[in-house]
């Protein structure tokens, strides 16, 4: 199965819904969307940007587009996943999380 159609249904999946309500939420024909989350065709540009912002994810991540500056896919993939998350999230929880990682990040700084 190809990267489009495992992450339409791994962000589903993350969303707790439906192939029938991703493409609810999208505006699609649910038939239409069932063949792109099996991996029997692909959606054009505008689809798949509508397709990204009804699941709250980017058309790159769908894709499983990496930043080139990302050697390691590893860590490039929890970006993306901790980035999906934060979609879901309000703005006041996303300020939470980002003032835990810079303390985090500020922690490997300090000399015990």
């Amino acid at each position: 199965m190809d990267t489009f159609a495992k992450r339409l249904q791994e962000r589903a999946k993350q969303l707790g819904i439906s192939n029938a309500e991703a493409a609810r939420r999208a505006g699609l024909d649910e038939r239409r969307y069932a063949h792109y989350a099996s991996g029997r065709r692909e959606p054009d540009l505008a689809t798949l940007v509508k397709i990204g912002d009804a699941l709250g994810t980017t058309p790159n991540w769908l894709l499983g587009v990496t930043l080139p500056s990302s050697k390691d896919p590893q860590f490039a993939a929890l970006v993306d996943r901790f980035s999906n998350a934060a979609n879901g999230m309000s703005k006041n929880e996303v300020e939470m999380f980002i003032i835990q990682a810079e303390a985090v990040a500020a922690s490997k700084n300090i000399k015990t």
